[in-house]
C-alpha cells in the first residue's frame, strides 16, 4: 500500500550557517558600524538582542535572507517574547519550529477524512503517515494540505509505492 509522511524539520547546520553569514554581514555594513546588533543560537530557538526595534527588523530581515539563501523555509522562525534588555536593549526570542503538534496533526487528518479521498492519515509522535490505495489519491492529499497553508514549513517525505 502506498504511503508517505508529512514531517516538518529544520537542518540546525544550515540555520547555523545562516545565523553566522548574518553576523558576518552585520559586522560587514556601514549601518550597523559601532551597534549591539548580534544573534546567538540557543537550544531550539535564537536570541537577537539590537539596540532598536527598527535594528531588530533589520537584523531579523538578515536572518531571513540567510535562511532562504539556504533553502530554509524562513516560517521556522516564529517570534516568542520581545522585552528589554541592559543598556537600552532589546532582546527577542525565536522559536525554530520542528514538528508537527497536536493540534495542526489533527486539523490535517479531521482535513482528509473531509475530502472523502481513499486514504487514512495517523499522527505518529510529531509526523503524519497517510496512506492509500492509490497514487494518486496520495498526490490528492498532499494537494489538499497545500491548500491548509499553514504557518509551518512541512516536508513530503518517504514516499513508498
Amino acid at each position: 500500500m502506498p504511503s508517505f509522511d508529512v514531517v516538518s524539520r529544520v537542518e540546525m547546520q544550515e540555520v547555523d550557517n545562516a545565523i553566522s553569514n548574518s553576523m558576518k554581514e552585520i559586522g560587514q555594513r556601514y549601518d550597523f558600524k559601532g551597534s549591539v546588533s548580534k544573534l546567538e543560537k540557543t537550544e531550539g530557538g535564537v536570541i537577537l538582542l539590537s539596540e532598536d526595534e527598527t535594528k531588530a527588523k533589520q537584523v531579523l530581515d538578515i536572518l531571513i535572507s540567510n535562511l532562504i539563501k539556504r533553502n530554509v523555509d524562513p516560517k521556522v522562525i516564529k517570534l516568542k517574547s520581545s522585552e528589554s534588555a541592559s543598556g537600552n536593549t532589546i532582546r527577542q526570542n525565536y522559536d525554530l519550529l520542528e514538528g508537527i503538534d497536536q493540534e495542526v496533526g489533527k486539523k490535517i487528518t479531521k482535513l482528509i477524512k473531509e475530502s472523502k479521498l481513499k486514504v487514512q492519515a495517523k499522527i505518529q509522535g510529531n509526523e503524519l503517515r497517510i496512506s492509500g490505495a492509490k497514487k494518486d489519491n496520495l498526490q490528492e492529499a498532499i494537494s489538499k494540505i497545500k491548500e491548509l497553508k499553514l504557518e509551518l514549513p512541512l516536508q513530503y517525505i518517504n514516499f513508498r509505492d
